[in-house]
């Protein structure tokens, strides 16, 4: 209590970094129409040309604020409580859980990942959206989702069957996105034989869509309630 990870002292930068904040408003100034990214690649190669002598200022000066980041960061731990220490320890791991996970999304995105299928309930919701009663978002969801629920069977089936080619879509366009990670050597994105599905009779498969359809209303259901409280 009374301690939050926000005072806990900041890691230095390093020696490229200090270089890069430091160079940054000089070449933005002479760079005026370039990038952040073309002007970042640009000091990046300023950097790699700085002879030895001049690299070594902005390390000795890492070394410097290493030392007194050292000394304020021993000086934080000794202030906290066993029980403080242990909070802010896992509050620590929630947050580089969270971030590890941001990467992981990103790069998924960038090797272009197939997006997962969508449920019949997911696409009649975004066929339907914009012309829904409601002036909030939240208003509009809950106007949809009451008017899912009391659609008939017949009235839903078109939706369900076009989660089904969706599925199809996913499955056709995973597999070769997957030969192509394997060709990449990232065999670590490749799903497990447990997580592939399976064939399905047509028994199970409905039972299967109607779980699906039934987990994805429960979810609506509590994402009203959030917003409503």
């Amino acid at each position: 209590r009374g301690i939050s990870s926000g005072e806990r002292p900041k890691r230095p930068l390093t020696a490229y970094f200090r270089f890069l904040k430091e160079s940054h408003p000089a070449f933005r100034q002479r760079n005026p129409e370039m990038s952040n990214v073309e002007l970042v690649k640009k000091i990046a190669g300023a950097w790699k040309e700085l002879p030895a002598s001049q690299k070594q200022v902005y390390e000795e000066a890492r070394k410097t604020d290493w030392q007194r980041y050292g000394e304020q960061l021993a000086a934080y731990k000794a202030q906290l409580t066993p029980a403080q220490a242990v909070a802010l320890k896992e509050e620590r791991k929630k947050r580089l859980a969270k971030r590890r996970s941001f990467r992981a999304k990103r790069e998924l995105t960038v090797l272009g990942k197939p997006k997962r299928p969508r449920s019949g309930f997911n696409i009649f919701m975004s066929e339907n959206f914009q012309e829904s009663e409601g002036i909030s978002p939240v208003a509009k969801l809950k106007q949809l989702f009451d008017t899912w629920q009391k659609l008939s069977s017949s009235q839903k089936q078109p939706y369900l069957q076009l989660a089904e080619d969706d599925k199809v879509r996913y499955e056709n366009e995973m597999k070769s996105w997957e030969a192509k990670m394997v060709e990449l050597g990232r065999e670590d994105l490749i799903r497990s034989k447990k997580q592939r599905p399976k064939k399905k009779t047509a028994e199970t498969a409905k039972k299967s869509e109607t779980d699906k359809v039934s987990s994805h209303e429960n979810k609506a259901k509590l994402k009203l309630k959030k917003s409503e409280e």
